[in-house]
């Protein structure tokens, strides 16, 4: 064995192989320049390996390797580049070792001498000074440790990069998970002040959900199949995004078309979804009883109401227009009709009633009395409406109204103040009523597509408001 030293130098993250010489504490992971070969295949060469390196019993697995330190220079392949991995020439075998150097070893007897020995003695190939322990030094303590380690890296590098994948999913494809973090774009398309307020909402409505009537995937599939060749490929959604889909559609005002290409489904579903959604929240929220009594309104009457005490409800009307089906062939988008529905507003700014829709033609009087609240109230309530109301002799309580002129050429001052007063008052019913048109589908001309479940999405929309939204002022919030 030559004298040269040689250098060690840790490589971080490489492999670790070692060397399985007795004696020889060589290792990849402490030096680059020291190349490791695996035993050969051939049974005659592996067997004088093993005596070489005095180890015939020794197990060979393919993990077992022998250093380059123990061969001569002429047995390597020249290398065709500085980095091409070193080979070793067929039938190359290791030659150098510590005990070759050695001349405390004593040298082998010859077979004439062994038979003049008196006593038999044991074959001792190796001498007692380099006697050792059999050690597979493949799979010792160090190198499953180090193995251990880096699987552990590895089970936590593709836990990170299904992290990864599963998040830019989720950005790619238009849903509700992509709009968490954001409560401005929450705000914008469903109209919740924040996302804690739409889970919150989700929460409430979620386990009725499951009994729903939906699409199965037999069904899905042959409506795919029978849209045209253009359209996107038909898949499911997850309640909580259809239910994302039905707020995008109401508070955004986008078609069936446009959302079917946001979320990746055929137009077709769009429209089941819509309409199971709009008949589903309508009959779920239509079931809370949202009509207070006389305590609960008093117990919340804000100090702005100091002068009308006894108002138990404001009212007020809301115009819907819907396209028709003549508009599509005779006189384009600007051809609709009306409808009007009423809703009522109790004085602390919440919603307590909402009536059916009813065609644009109808009187504001006929419109009170079809809708039902005229058995809500009672003889000590008092109402509040706007100066076109005329229902006094409909309603069974007292009536506040803006004072008008009625061929007077000037207004009392008494009459002058309670009109300001009360058209003060009634500013907050506007803002309600404000609130239910940022509904942008309620807003806009409704297509032909949503007539049938017109009364549904209004009547939904209204009473999204006692969930949607915080107080009319701030000032109300602690009253």
């Amino acid at each position: 064995m030559s004298s040269k030293t040689f250098k060690y130098l840790r490589r971080e993250g490489a492999s670790s192989r070692y060397c399985c010489v007795p004696f020889c504490k060589m290792s990849s992971r402490f030096n680059s320049v020291i190349s490791f070969h695996s035993f050969p295949l051939n049974k005659e060469t592996r067997k004088m390996w093993l005596h070489n390196i005095r180890r015939e019993d020794c197990k060979v697995s393919p993990n077992t390797r022998v250093c380059s330190r123990h061969f001569k220079s002429d047995d390597f392949i020249e290398p065709s580049t500085p980095t091409a991995r070193r080979l070793l020439k067929k039938g190359a075998v290791p030659t150098l070792f510590l005990w070759s150097d050695s001349t405390s070893a004593p040298k082998r007897t010859g077979l004439w001498k062994k038979r003049r020995v008196s006593s038999p003695v044991k074959k001792d190939p190796v001498p007692k000074l380099f006697q050792h322990q059999e050690h597979d030094y493949c799979s010792s303590s160090v190198q499953d440790e180090l193995a251990l380690d880096q699987t552990e890296d590895l089970r936590k590098e593709v836990a990170r990069l299904k992290r990864r994948v599963a998040e830019l999913a989720v950005l790619k494809r238009f849903c509700l998970g992509r709009f968490a973090a954001s409560d401005d774009d929450i705000r914008f398309y469903t109209r919740f002040a924040t996302y804690n307020h739409l889970m919150a909402f989700w929460r409430l409505i979620e386990p009725a959900s499951h009994s729903m009537v939906r699409l199965t995937r037999a069904r899905a599939a042959t409506a795919s199949e029978a849209g045209s060749s253009g359209s996107t490929s038909c898949q499911s959604l997850q309640p909580i995004d259809e239910f994302f889909l039905f707020m995008v559609h109401l508070s955004v005002g986008l078609t069936e078309r446009d959302l079917a290409h946001r979320f990746n489904i055929h137009q077709s579903s769009v429209n089941r979804i819509i309409t199971r959604w709009a008949n589903f929240l309508y009959a779920i929220l239509g079931s809370v009883r949202i009509w207070m009594s006389e305590e609960a309104v008093k117990a919340h009457m804000p100090k702005e109401f100091q002068d009308y005490p006894d108002t138990h409800v404001v009212i007020d009307c809301i115009e819907l227009r819907c396209q028709v089906s003549s508009s599509l062939l005779l006189q384009g988008e600007g051809s609709h009709c009306t409808y009007l529905g009423l809703i009522g507003m109790a004085p602390h700014g919440a919603v307590t009633f909402v009536s059916s829709v009813y065609p644009g033609s109808v009187s504001d009087k006929e419109l009170l009395k079809q809708s039902g609240i005229v058995s809500l109230l009672k003889p000590e309530m008092a109402i509040m409406v706007n100066k076109g109301f005329f229902i006094d002799d409909c309603v069974p309580c007292k009536v506040y109204r803006p004072a008008y002129l009625l061929k007077r050429e000037k207004m009392p001052a008494d009459e002058v103040r309670d009109t300001q007063s009360i058209a003060r008052l009634r500013v907050h019913i506007e803002g309600l009523i404000g609130r239910v048109m940022q509904h942008k589908l309620l807003e806009t001309v409704m297509p032909l597509s949503d007539t049938g479940t017109i009364n549904q999405l209004y009547t939904v929309a209204c009473l999204l408001i006692n969930y949607q939204n915080g107080p009319l002022l701030k000032a109300w919030a602690n009253d």
